[in-house]
C-alpha cells in the first residue's frame, strides 16, 4: 500500500513514516501542497494522509482541487481541531475519515487499513494513473474526467501500461499483445498505436527508452 503523508511537522511526519513502514507501507512524505500537487500528478497512491495547516495554503482548499480533478483516492484529515464544525466541512469536501492530534499510531494505521479496504470494494475495477482513470470491466478511460475514444489496440496497449506501470515494455512484447505470434505486421504499426495514443493522453503519457522500449509515464491533470 503507498501512502501519500501531507504533514510540514517533521517530528509527526518522522513518526508516521517510521511506523507505516515498519508495518509494511511505503510512504512518501511531502511538506507542501505544492509538492502534493506535483506527486499526485505523477504517482499512484492508494492512500493520502493530509494535514490542514500547511505552509504554502489550507489543506481543505487542497482536498476540493483533488476531487474537482477526479482523484478517488480515500483521504484522511490530520488536525489539531476537534470542533464539529471543522470535521462537516472536512467530509463534505470529500474526506473520507478525521484524525484528531495527538492520535495513537495504531489507530491511524487501523484507520488507514480500513479505509484502504472499502476503497477495494468500490474501485475493483478501476485503475488510476495520475489524471487517468481506467474502467477494466467497461474498457472505459476517462482523462481530467472526460471519456478518451481508444481504438482497440489503443485499448490493449493502454491496459498493458496500466498493468506493468513500472515496467519497460519491449517493442516484441507490445507486438505480441497486439498481434500475438503473427509475424505479417508493418514493421511501424506499434509506433503509429504509440503516437495515437500519445495524442489523445499527452505525449509524456508513454516514455520511450531507447534501445529498450517503452514504459507508461506521467498523465497530468489539465489546469
Amino acid at each position: 500500500m503507498f501512502v501519500l503523508l501531507v504533514e510540514d511537522d517533521d517530528v509527526i511526519a518522522d513518526a508516521i513514516c517510521t511506523y507505516l513502514t515498519h508495518q509494511g507501507l511505503a510512504v512518501e512524505h511531502v511538506s507542501t501542497l505544492s509538492a502534493a500537487t506535483t506527486y499526485m500528478q505523477s504517482s499512484n497512491f492508494d492512500l493520502c494522509i493530509l494535514d490542514l495547516n500547511l505552509p504554502d495554503g489550507n489543506g481543505i482548499n487542497w482536498l476540493s482541487w483533488l476531487r474537482d480533478n477526479r482523484f478517488s483516492l480515500p483521504v484522511l484529515i490530520l488536525t489539531a481541531s476537534n470542533t464539529i464544525d471543522d470535521k462537516v466541512i472536512g467530509l463534505k469536501k470529500g474526506a473520507d475519515d478525521y484524525l484528531v492530534k495527538p492520535f495513537d499510531l495504531r489507530e491511524l494505521l487501523a484507520r488507514l487499513l480500513s479505509l484502504k479496504r472499502r476503497a477495494s470494494d468500490r474501485l475493483s475495477n478501476t485503475i488510476t494513473h495520475g489524471a487517468l482513470q481506467y474502467d477494466l470491466e467497461q474498457h472505459k478511460a476517462l482523462l481530467n474526467g472526460t471519456l478518451v475514444c481508444l481504438s482497440r489496440n489503443e485499448d490493449l496497449l493502454l491496459q498493458t501500461f496500466l498493468n506493468s506501470p513500472q515496467q519497460i515494455l519491449t517493442q516484441s512484447q507490445l507486438k505480441n499483445v497486439l498481434y500475438g505470434v503473427c509475424d505479417d505486421v508493418a514493421s511501424n504499426a506499434l509506433n503509429v498505436h504509440i503516437f495515437n495514443l500519445r495524442k489523445k493522453l499527452g505525449a509524456p503519457a508513454i516514455e520511450t527508452i531507447r534501445g529498450l522500449g517503452f514504459r507508461l509515464g506521467t498523465i497530468e491533470v489539465s489546469h
